[in-house]
C-alpha cells in the first residue's frame, strides 16, 4: 500500500515540477500557501461574507471561524501527533519566503482548513464554487512549495470536507425568510 501511495505522490510531484520555476506559478502558489497559514485567508473570506449583510451571512461567517479553530485543534494537536510522516525533501532555497512547519506531513492542515471552511462558507451561498476553487488552490499550493505530499493534501481535503459537513449538521443555518411572507 505504501508503495502505491509513494508512486502517486511522485507522479503528482512530477506534474508540479513542470510549474516550479515559472515566475507566475511560483508567485501564485507561494502567495496561496502563505495566505493559508493559520487559516488567515478563511477568516478574511468569512468576514467578507459577513459584511454582505444577506440573511445568514453573519451566522455562516461566525460558524466558519469557530469551526476553523476546532478543526485546527483536531488536526494539529490530534491527527498530526498520531502520524509521524516526513515532509517531502525541499530545495535548499525557495524562490519566495515562507514558513516551514516542523509537524507531521500528514494530513495537510492547509487542506483541512481550506475544505472545512469552504464547506461551511458555501452553505446557502451562490459563491460556493469560488470557495471550493480557492480551497483547491490553497491545498495544491502545499504540493507546489514541496511542504506536503499529494496524499497529505488529498487526505487533508477529505478530512476537511468531513469536518465541514459535521459542523453543518451540528450548527445548521436557519432557512432564510421567503420574500413577501412575514413570520409571526
Amino acid at each position: 500500500m505504501h508503495a502505491k501511495v509513494d508512486e502517486m505522490d511522485a507522479r503528482v510531484d512530477g506534474w508540479f515540477q513542470h510549474l516550479r520555476g515559472h515566475h507566475i506559478a511560483d508567485r501564485a502558489f507561494y502567495t496561496a500557501s502563505s495566505l493559508g497559514e493559520f487559516g488567515l485567508v478563511w477568516v478574511i473570506v468569512a468576514l467578507l461574507r459577513a459584511l454582505r449583510g444577506r440573511p445568514n451571512d453573519e451566522r455562516a461567517a461566525v460558524r466558519a471561524i469557530v469551526a476553523s479553530g476546532a478543526e485546527s485543534v483536531i488536526v494539529n494537536v490530534g491527527l498530526k501527533s498520531v502520524f509521524h510522516r516526513r515532509r517531502p525533501v525541499a530545495p535548499a532555497e525557495h524562490p519566495h519566503p515562507f514558513r516551514q512547519p516542523l509537524t507531521s506531513s500528514f494530513p495537510s492542515g492547509h487542506a483541512t482548513a481550506a475544505f472545512c471552511s469552504a464547506t461551511l462558507l458555501a452553505d446557502g451561498d451562490d459563491l460556493a464554487p469560488l470557495y471550493y476553487a480557492a480551497a483547491a488552490v490553497v491545498a495544491a499550493s502545499r504540493i507546489h512549495v514541496r511542504i506536503h505530499h499529494a496524499s497529505d493534501v488529498i487526505g487533508g481535503a477529505v478530512i476537511g470536507l468531513v469536518l465541514g459537513r459535521i459542523a453543518r449538521l451540528v450548527s445548521p443555518l436557519p432557512n432564510p425568510p421567503v420574500k413577501g411572507i412575514r413570520s409571526r
